[in-house]
């Protein structure tokens, strides 16, 4: 499986987080079900928004590229996606991508302007096979438009940029440049896995142009068909309905989401929560609601230590749901019905839910929110609060609760007392 990675000039967003996550929720799902899965993931590490932001904070390309790419693995380390075997950087197979543009020159299908190497889309009779259409709509994902009077045709697509102004570029055989965006991932697939494979995946606004264009390059090259199997595109993360961008102001990254004091574990149960192809509306009120049932999935886990023997009948529905199109709303429903099954021991849930925990990556098996040693300042609220509601003075009661979560704590009353717990 392969699976388009990011363009690393800033911090990761929300988005990519989706993306990611789920994707990584359906390579635990293969390895679960048995398959034998190589999971590669491409690093775009050379491109026009590098170069622009690298100017713009005055630093080098490479150096930007490789801070950025850092803090980006770091953010897939805490979300819990773990399932990659390979990050492919763009800039460690240049080769690959010169020898793909001199096969479609030499096949006749690329052609040479003043500034690169275009495919002349005119020459793949399939173009536009995946997504139905041959021409950009809004939402689509272009790395930049490549306008030049010289093309054939106006959706030609720029295989090799030669060298301009200050640009970062090697020296090829094809002339001094850099490659374009599409040639980077099938010069990457084919020398790791070959012309052909099984699943292809990205983010549904990477079907044009940018997976037309990698189908008509590989078909082109190869003359084999289909470049893969199968597709799958997550759907949008929105923001009050809207997609999330920085055109509208309503961008968020994963590390602005994480400072407010989120577990990064919550952002992940709440991806979960939606279908990998549905869009995905985010509010700080859906995240605090996945926090909540987060918490409590992890507290169940943790109140009994013991092991005993997985249930069948939960597991046997568990991977029905997975088969049912990778289904995580009805995986997660599966468990909550485990949890609230009297009929099965404790020790049974426990073992069951840490062998569903495999695919989920939640970390069940240890509870972060769990406390040893309250502080001082929290114990004393907690007393005053208690005291407040010992006299029936429920305002202050509310007023300490809000004032011990600001301080990045719940406090719960239940039947044995009030129970504490970290947000």
């Amino acid at each position: 499986m392969f699976v388009c990675g990011p363009t690393v000039y800033d911090y990761s967003h929300l988005g990519h987080a989706k993306t990611y996550t789920q994707f990584d929720f359906i390579a635990r799902s293969f390895r679960y079900m048995g398959y034998q899965l190589k999971y590669l993931q491409n690093i775009t590490d050379i491109d026009d928004k590098i170069i622009q932001r690298a100017r713009d904070k005055n630093m080098e390309p490479r150096v930007l590229a490789e801070e950025y790419e850092k803090y980006y693995l770091e953010d897939m380390i805490a979300l819990g996606n773990k399932s990659v075997d390979k990050y492919a950087r763009a800039h460690d197979y240049i080769p690959q991508i010169v020898d793909q543009v001199k096969r479609l020159v030499a096949k006749g299908i690329a052609y040479k302007i003043s500034d690169g190497y275009y495919f002349d889309i005119k020459q793949f009779k399939d173009y536009g096979k995946l997504s139905g259409r041959s021409f950009l709509k809004p939402g689509d994902a272009v790395s930049r438009i490549d306008e030049n009077q010289e093309k054939k045709n106006p959706g030609d697509f720029c295989l090799w940029k030669f060298k301009k102004d200050n640009d970062p570029y090697w020296s090829t055989k094809i002339g001094e440049g850099r490659p374009g965006w599409h040639i980077e991932d099938t010069a990457i697939t084919e020398h790791e896995f070959g012309p052909q494979y099984d699943i292809h995946g990205g983010a549904i606004d990477l079907i044009f142009p940018h997976h037309e264009a990698e189908i008509a390059q590989m078909e082109s090259v190869s003359g084999r068909k289909p470049l893969v199997k199968y597709w799958l595109h997550t759907g949008f993360l929105n923001i009050k309905s809207e997609k999330m961008s920085k055109s509208l102001d309503n961008f968020l990254t994963i590390r602005e989401v994480l400072d407010k004091g989120i577990s990064p574990l919550s952002l992940r149960y709440l991806f979960l929560l939606s279908h990998y192809r549905s869009s995905t509306d985010f509010s700080w009120e859906a995240l605090e609601a996945a926090q909540n049932a987060y918490r409590k999935l992890k507290e169940f886990v943790s109140m009994n230590k013991e092991l005993g023997i997985k249930n069948k009948k939960y597991e046997n529905e568990f991977k029905n749901a997975i088969e049912n199109d990778l289904n995580t709303p009805e995986a997660l429903a599966v468990i909550w019905k485990l949890v609230k099954d009297e009929s099965v021991s404790p020790a049974d849930k426990r073992t069951t839910l840490l062998d569903f925990d495999k695919v989920l990556g939640l970390d069940l098996e240890n509870n972060e929110f769990e406390i040893s040693d309250i502080p001082k300042e929290i114990e004393q609220l907690i007393q005053e609060r208690e005291t407040a509601r010992v006299l029936g003075d429920y305002s202050k009661s509310d007023q300490l609760r809000e004032q011990i979560n600001k301080l990045g704590f719940i406090v719960e009353d239940t039947a044995s007392g009030q129970k504490i717990s970290k947000i």
